[in-house]
Formats: C-alpha cells, structure tokens, sequence
C-alpha cells in the first residue's frame, strides 16, 4: 500500500501545511469526523491527524497539520513523491449526521479544517449550514474560499480586527444564537480554550453542542488509554468512544491538564529535531 504525498501545499508558511495522500482503502470508508494515526519513519512516534477532506474516486485523502512540535516539524521536510511510513485509518467515530435543520460550525485555527468536512456532510444531509470561524488575523484564516462555495452563511472573526468581526467567534456564535431560533446543533473544532467557550455560550439556549477532543493518543485504536477523558462522569476514550462528545457533559479542565503532561518532553525533542537538521545542513 503507498501513502505517497501527492500535493503539498502550505497555506500558511512555515506554520500551516495541507498534505493529500494517496489512500485509496482509507479514502473509500472514510467520514466525517474520522481521523487517521500517522508516522513519518518507522523510527517515529504515531499521530493522530482529523481527515480534512476525502475523494472515493481518487483514493485520496487531505490532512492540515500546524507545526507544532518534532513531529511536525519533520513532516514538514517531506516533499511530495515522498511518503509515510505507515497510514493507519479510518479512525473513530463518525460524525452523527441526518436532517436536523440550521446547524453552526464552529471553526477554530487548523480546526476549520475539520470542520470543513463535517460542514460538507451536513450541506449533503440537506442541513443549512451557517460556518463561524475565527483566528488570530486575516492571514491566518483557513478554508474560506472553500466554505464560501458550501455553505449560504460564513462569518468571519478575527483577533485584530483584520476581516470579519475584531474580536472571537464566541461573540459571533452568541450574536447569531440571539437572532436565529431554529439553530438545531452547534459543532465546535478548535482549540481547547475556544471549545469550552463554546459550550459556555450555547448552554443558556440549551442548545446541542458537539466538540471534537484532541486529546493526547498513542496508539489510536483504545488499547494504551492514553486518550482517556471524563464524559458525563464516565471515563471514556477519545480514539474508540469519540473524538467527538456532548461538550456540555467534557470536563475541559482534566483535558487541559493532560494536554500540559509532556509539554516538557515535547520541547526538548523539538530542540533535538531542530540541532539535528542544522547538523545536516538545513537552517
């Protein structure tokens, strides 16, 4: 089986790629809300990534990836032609999708990304589908063009000010609940401080809210627990039971915490990473 890059492209350079990957098996189960574990080498640890669009036809998948740690950063050295070691996939739950209505994505940094295949999803069920998404500056906006062409409704809100509202999409997302009545489901992919916000803004309008949990796994298929995350109480992992949850019901500080456990670990691999590839000539 090949998992050659057949495109690459860097929608914001040097922080955020879009890879498409020749998967032809992946390609064909694949849905929205899936996503695949990856690993560059066989030397290399095992990653989750959300499928950020598929093509049955062409036996390809697209993944967006942010640069933010060893891993990533030598993803980034790949070239297209080049391939991965190993794609392992579909992965977790589908999203839940039929005919509800009016529903609002919710999109943040590289989580527009899967947004945008959740959004095509419910554009297919027949949903109307309104996309909120934010981030930083104009510059850092992902996927507007291609949400522009799905859905009637895309607002836009940026830190600075630069495009669309200045300020979050939690302001857009209660300015639109406040005006909409007939908002059947929110679905909000992001960072974990914007999810929880999020949750926070839907849950006086007691209206249904689904976040996808980015949590930290290993092996991707329920065995190692490393993605383990309190749901309602329960204990629950995000590879096999998720990644997508009631965010009334997450309890957003245990994640955080263990978002944080090898934040340590992770930054002395980077620096690794980085020494090892100015010793072999890069920059």
């Amino acid at each position: 089986m090949s998992y050659k890059i057949l495109k690459k492209e860097e929608l914001i350079p040097g922080q955020t790629t879009m890879l498409v990957i020749d998967a032809p098996q992946i390609a064909q189960k694949a849905k929205p809300g899936n996503f695949v574990m990856l690993r560059v080498n066989e030397h290399g640890e095992r990653i989750p990534l959300t499928i950020a669009d598929c093509d049955a036809k062409n036996g390809t998948i697209t993944i967006i990836y942010l640069v933010v740690g060893k891993t990533t950063a030598e993803m980034n050295t790949l070239k297209e032609g080049d391939g991965f070691a190993d794609v392992c996939g579909p992965l977790g739950k589908p999203t839940h999708i039929e005919k509800t209505g009016t529903v609002v994505c919710v999109g943040g940094g590289t989580g527009i990304a899967a947004m945008h295949h959740i959004a095509k999803g419910h554009v297919e069920a027949g949903n109307r589908v309104i996309a909120v998404i934010g981030a930083r500056s104009k510059n850092l906006l992902l996927f507007c063009s291609e949400l522009s062409a799905l859905c009637p409704e895309v607002r836009i809100a940026t830190d600075d000010g630069t495009e669309g509202h200045k300020g979050f999409v939690t302001e857009v997302l209660q300015d639109l609940l406040e005006t909409e009545d007939d908002v059947a489901e929110v679905v909000a992919i992001g960072p974990v401080p914007m999810m929880e916000a999020v949750c926070r803004v839907t849950k006086p309008f007691g209206t249904k809210t689904t976040v996808s949990l980015n949590s930290i796994m290993v092996d991707g298929i329920g065995m190692c627990g490393a993605c383990r995350c309190t749901v309602g109480g329960k204990t629950l992992f995000a590879c096999v039971d998720g990644p997508e949850f009631d965010g009334q019901k997450v309890d957003f500080d245990e994640l955080k915490a263990r978002l944080r456990q090898f934040t340590e670990q992770e930054a002395e691999s980077t620096e690794m990473f980085s020494k090892e590839c100015r010793c072999h000539g890069g920059e």
